[in-house]
């Protein structure tokens, strides 16, 4: 089993890392060039994530530039920014784009708070998938008689141990997420 466990550990490990993802790209009160990767720019008669058409970074806590390599691209830019629905309004100079962070009411916090509360119930449910497949090798396992009763219980109770970890896990997560993104 201990092969199987590892695919099952390596697997938790995934659904929180796709968590940590998701939560990134939400947008606290501070800037963060993570804001702008769900953004893709028509570019070149295909779309394309932004930061291959342009450099992101960020000079002030509440700003966002971009700074896009090939000048016919910059309408482009602005446009796939503007329509994104993240609420940005970037100024155009030149190449360059800023883009100032409004401050967060408490409404728009809360919408956030719900996006990260349904980001976390995804990756629970990826564990308890995880889980569930883990249960049901060990089951086949015990009924083609590779295992015994006992090392089923154990098995068991190890796989029942790691999902509860990796819950707990992106529980922490959660509030550390919630806690940034209320704090004013």
């Amino acid at each position: 089993m201990s092969g199987d466990y590892n695919d099952l550990k390596r697997r938790m490990d995934g659904a929180i890392a796709a968590f940590k993802q998701d939560l990134a790209s939400l947008r606290t009160g501070r800037a963060s060039s993570n804001l702008l990767d769900a953004v893709n720019v028509q570019a070149y008669g295909s779309a394309m994530p932004i930061n291959q058409v342009a450099t992101i970074s960020v000079p002030e806590p509440r700003m966002i530039s971009v700074s896009v390599w090939d000048k016919s691209m910059v309408g482009a830019v602005d446009r796939a920014i503007r329509e994104s629905n993240l609420g940005f309004n970037p100024i155009v100079d030149g190449t360059n784009l800023r883009i100032p962070l409004p401050e967060l009411n408490e409404q728009r916090r809360k919408e956030l708070v719900k996006i990260s509360h349904g980001y976390a119930e995804n990756a629970r449910v990826a564990a308890r998938h995880v889980r569930r497949d883990g249960m049901d090798y060990l089951k086949k396992a015990e009924k083609d008689g590779d295992i015994g009763e006992d090392d089923h219980r154990k098995e068991s109770d190890r796989v029942q141990k790691l999902t509860d970890e990796t819950i707990t896990t992106i529980d922490r997560m959660l509030s550390e997420k919630e806690a940034e993104i209320m704090q004013v």
